[in-house]
């Protein structure tokens, strides 16, 4: 067990902190689902006190997988309460709390006097708050983790102080996160190796790291980390989250599997499940995957050198050091279509690492033969959208109901659309810019509001003329981000599906308003 790493996955939480990344709380339990298959140790399932969706979110996944879930909470006793409440009934769980402990975040966060006149003062209340919050989730839960926020930067004495003090009040897990990605590899296992120097108690306590990717170290001080003695990895797929993200579980995995002559460690992670966990967490998000990204990007196998095919012919090994097959990547592009039946369907969309119980099959297939008459040939990825769209579709308030566009050289762009909601249609016309500025105003007159877009992006997902045109759109309210993905094989209508669910999403987070007391520790990037 020296040498087992445990994969803690943060995707539902940290990575949903992406901007725009909000997922729906169906779209978060099909995720965890596939996290499961996996092989992740621990699912880091969200921050229950946030919001009413927050916490639902996380008691609905708690009953669904047979991995250990973990619940947000900052040093405070609602927190620490609502992830109880939460993840009370998962079969294995968690509780994650944590306190600032940089000098930068001590003084930002706790400067009212209330904490202390001096920095010195401020630490001892930081201390003593980290303390009895742990003590106070080990009354209610057996499994505590305490995460120091932003470690990368904390004073390695008061660091050491802190650490020790979280394990002597009962944290089984210990995290030091690289909060802001500020640490370089060296200096971050420099760290690890001094706390397990000073740390007298550290030997009863498992050690995690949490890096996050601000100069795209956050993989290279993951690794560093593990060879310096911690032995809990947190990271997410395909990197997403705060900022530039966090470390890429997928690079990680890999790295520790390709590297075994050097780095002589193990996980539990099914490494042929990545490529599906990869492309399922990109359609839900509406964050599309680089194609030169490490181990999943669309070109990560890919040689156009001659000097490079000519290698791959004559010996694989001469330019790759992992094959296709040990992530997952298909060898054949199955294909589908009309006349496929229910069955050859069902096996596919189980492949793929989807659950689809017979209740849902019919609306499904339904789905599936529309598209079939309308591409004639369905790919695998035609199929991640149609999941995707059914998901999405499950949980939203409005839905389009009808659409027609006039437009041409010579026309003023129109637009009619029906909207539904809650069994009433809404419908209005409005004039545009183009047919797509037509179609968002004319929503935006049906639902008698308007959002501003940050952006509009339209990608092909296979290829031919008959392809699906994916269109994601970013709204910006109040702040915040929202994004909403639509599929068709008729862009406009697509456009018309992602701009009502960037709406949807707007709702959703409207509905369910935080109640945290920012004024206090505040939750931003966290840990």
């Amino acid at each position: 067990m020296q040498n087992r790493i445990i994969i803690f996955d943060t995707t539902l939480r940290d990575g949903e902190q992406s901007p725009g990344a909000s997922l729906s709380v169906n779209e978060k339990v099909e995720i965890a689902r596939q996290l499961a298959r996996l092989g992740v140790d621990v699912i880091e399932a969200g921050f229950p006190v946030s919001s009413p969706a927050q916490f639902d979110a996380v008691e609905r996944i708690a009953g669904e997988v047979d991995v250990t879930v973990a619940a947000l909470a900052r040093a405070k006793e609602v927190d620490i309460k609502a992830a109880w409440d939460a993840i009370k009934n998962a079969s294995k769980k968690r509780i994650h709390t944590f306190s600032s402990t940089s000098d930068y975040h001590i003084l930002g966060k706790f400067g009212d006097d209330r904490y202390g006149r001096s920095l010195a003062e401020k630490r001892k209340t930081v201390i003593r708050m980290s303390i009895d919050a742990v003590r106070y989730a080990g009354s209610l839960c057996a499994d505590v983790e305490f995460s120091a926020e932003d470690a990368g930067r904390t004073d390695i004495g008061y660091l050491a102080d802190v650490v020790e003090a979280a394990i002597e009040a009962g944290a089984g897990t210990i995290n030091i996160p690289d909060t802001t990605g500020y640490c370089v590899p060296d200096e971050f296992a420099g760290k690890i190796e001094e706390l397990y120097k000073r740390v007298k108690n550290i030997g009863e306590a498992v050690i995690s790291v949490h890096c996050h990717n601000d100069l795209g170290l956050a993989v290279a001080n993951s690794l560093a980390a593990v060879r310096a003695g911690a032995r809990q990895v947190e990271c997410t797929i395909n990197g997403i989250g705060e900022r530039a993200g966090n470390a890429s579980l997928e690079e990680f995995v890999m790295a520790l599997h390709v590297r075994q002559d050097v780095m002589n460690y193990e996980t539990g992670v099914d490494t042929r499940q990545i490529y599906n966990t990869s492309r399922l967490v990109s359609g839900f998000t509406g964050i599309v995957i680089q194609p030169n990204k490490a181990v999943v990007g669309e070109n990560a196998f890919a040689h156009e050198s001659g000097i490079h095919q000519d290698g791959m012919l004559k010996n694989r090994e001469t330019y790759e050091i992992m094959t296709p097959e040990l992530v997952g990547v298909p060898k054949t592009k199955i294909v589908l279509g009309r006349h496929s039946g229910r069955h050859g369907l069902a096996a596919r969309l189980k492949a793929l690492g989807y659950s689809v119980n017979d209740s849902d099959m019919t609306d499904i297939y339904q789905r599936f033969t529309e598209l079939a008459d309308k591409k004639k040939e369905v790919y695998d990825e035609d199929l991640r959208l149609l999941m995707g769209d059914a998901v999405e579709k499950s949980g939203e308030y409005y839905h389009l109901d009808y659409l027609q566009v006039n437009s041409g050289s010579q026309a003023i762009p129109t637009a009619t659309v029906r909207i539904g909601f809650n069994g009433d249609t809404m419908e209005e016309s409005a004039t545009g810019d183009g047919p797509v500025d037509a179609i968002f105003n004319a929503i935006d007159r049906a639902l008698q509001h308007s959002s501003k877009i940050e952006s509009y992006q339209v990608r092909s997902v296979t290829a031919g003329r008959q392809a699906q045109g994916e269109v994601i759109v970013r709204i910006r309210e109040n702040g915040l981000s929202f994004i909403g993905r639509g599929v068709s094989t008729d862009v406009i209508e697509a456009s018309a599906k992602a701009y009502i669910r960037a709406i949807n999403h707007r709702m959703q987070s409207g509905q369910n308003e935080t109640t945290i007391d920012e004024t206090e520790e505040q939750f931003s990037t966290v840990v």
